[in-house]
């Protein structure tokens, strides 16, 4: 049984890759019935691992694992007229639609935001895309495919990460895919709430590019301010200091106190209180000024140092962290306690993979994994019961092999 502030909510999701999927794993793990719409032979990530070791048959891989959880599959050719025919019935019974197709493609299969909301008046009808949907702003560039990396690089994020001085280095998690999703589940959230109150459904539309200049909002301002392009700084910040990430005996720590009370703080911990009224680091500004000369005094207490030996002394003093594998994640209590790696079960393997957990929490309606990903039109048949669908199951040839675009 579903749990979650969106039980009651069904969702038709016609996306694929990593963005738009993402968005619907999150209304997922919030309770609500998301309905996997597949094309004959599957979504494309079904072909990415990596798999089981002990499984030669190749089902759940880890990529569609992690942001298909929860959902029920079916596929369905929506270039027939019997596939087309479940859908609008599976759409006549449902909240909200969300579909990540290239521009126009909806349209051509008519599946338009104003064919169904003219049928569905209180439908809501999400959207993701590189460059948005000419409905809510005409691009330049509103046919050009998109994924993570050159959205990364097209709305700034790459301007400002890299070392100082050097080449941009990308963001290692899928950032311009994960928040564009994440976005685009709080807005269509916001859109139920609002159809609830007044029975009008709307187009809720998010750009993978309008999220990314978002995430990099203070670049935006800066610029504004000072009329200055903000370049890499490395691992400091231009505004704050210290924050920095620094080396340790055995790895890398991140220290941040750039108020002047942590300031003062830090300074004791480390055992050099005459620091805090250094004229060169008394405030911010000043040690900002002075950034690389408070660096290169961190570093020299830090390098002697291990991990373990910098955290049993600023632990809970100063804003620490070590720099952690995935391995020490595993091993962090903090990651259990707060359920943040969910084991799921892999058909056919005997061994249980595991993904990373739902961070929303809620007192009274917990929000969680509501289990493993789909097989291949595993809910085909009881959806076409549950909705009174005539059609017929369509074939499932072998999984296409290229890479999902990220759009």
């Amino acid at each position: 049984m579903k749990t979650g502030p969106l039980h009651g909510i069904r969702v038709i999701d016609f996306t694929h890759a990593l963005a738009g999927p993402y968005c619907t794993m999150l209304l997922a793990d919030l309770g609500a019935d998301v309905i996997k719409v597949e094309p004959p032979g599957g979504e494309v990530t079904r072909s990415v691992g990596p798999y089981p070791e002990d499984r030669s048959e190749h089902t759940l891989g880890g990529y569609f694992q992690s942001v298909n959880r929860g959902k029920r599959s079916i596929v369905v050719d929506l270039k027939s007229a019997d596939g087309l025919n479940t859908i609008r019935q599976l759409i006549a019974e449902s909240d909200i639609v969300v579909e990540n197709f290239s521009v126009g493609v909806a349209d051509k299969l008519g599946l338009s935001y104003e064919s169904l909301h003219e049928a569905h008046p209180q439908l809501i009808y999400g959207t993701l895309r590189g460059f948005g949907d000419p409905r809510s702003g005409v691009s330049p560039y509103a046919d050009w495919p998109a994924m993570d990396v050159t959205m990364q690089a097209m709305a700034g994020a790459l301007s400002i990460t890299g070392t100082e001085g050097g080449t941009p280095v990308k963001i290692g998690p899928g950032v311009a895919d994960i928040f564009p999703g994440t976005l685009l589940a709080l807005g269509l959230v916001a859109a139920v709430m609002h159809a609830r109150a007044t029975g009008e459904g709307q187009h809720v539309d998010i750009a993978m590019y309008d999220a990314v200049l978002s995430l990099c909002e203070r670049i935006v301002y800066q610029y504004s301010y000072t009329g200055e392009v903000p370049k890499p700084e490395g691992n400091t910040h231009p505004i704050l200091s210290p924050f920095d990430v620094l080396e340790a005996a055995d790895g890398w720590v991140s220290i941040a106190a750039p108020t002047d009370p942590r300031w003062v703080r830090l300074c004791e911990a480390i055992g050099r209180p005459e620091l805090s009224t250094d004229p060169r680091f008394k405030s911010n500004v000043d040690r900002r000024a002075h950034r690389a000369d408070v660096r290169e005094l961190l570093q020299e207490w830090t390098k002697t140092r291990t991990r373990a030996d910098i955290a049993d002394v600023l632990g809970g003093k100063v804003p620490f962290g070590p720099v952690n594998t995935v391995a020490d994640i595993f091993a962090d209590p903090h990651a259990r306690s707060r359920e943040m790696l969910v084991p799921v079960d892999n058909p056919g393997s005997a061994t249980q993979a595991v993904i990373a957990g739902q961070p929303i929490k809620f007192s009274a309606t917990p929000a969680r994994v509501q289990g493993r990903a789909p097989l291949l039109d595993e809910h085909g048949d009881e959806l076409r019961r549950e909705f009174g669908g005539r059609a017929r199951s369509a074939a499932a040839p072998p999984l296409p092999q290229s890479p999902a675009r990220s759009e």
